[in-house]
């Protein structure tokens, strides 16, 4: 009985992961779709980094938010992402000194 669960569930997980790998083949999506579509991962990313921004240093947001706009500055200019991390961080850094 318990091993028909665990299949149940594995079915019940996979059929939602793998349904849109067969169907977006065969869907026309208009542009703002498609647009909309390739934003989701810069907002994950955002909502994954943006917390971390502002917990750099307890009762100091401050100290983040200028290693983050240090960091945004950086990629603006088009730098290697290495050089990106590695200025945000130097910036933190010397502003805690």
């Amino acid at each position: 009985m318990t091993m028909w669960i665990i299949i149940g569930m594995a079915v019940v997980t996979a059929i939602p992961r793998m349904l849109p790998a067969f169907i977006i083949d065969r869907v026309t999506f208009p542009d703002w779709v498609n647009r909309w579509l390739n934003a989701i991962p810069y907002a994950a990313l955002g909502a994954l980094i943006f917390p971390g921004i502002m917990t750099v240093k307890d009762n100091a947001p401050h100290v983040g938010i200028i290693g983050g706009l240090v960091a945004v500055a950086l990629a603006w200019l088009g730098l290697d992402i290495i050089l990106v991390v590695l200025g945000s961080i130097l910036t933190v850094f010397l502003i805690t000194l």
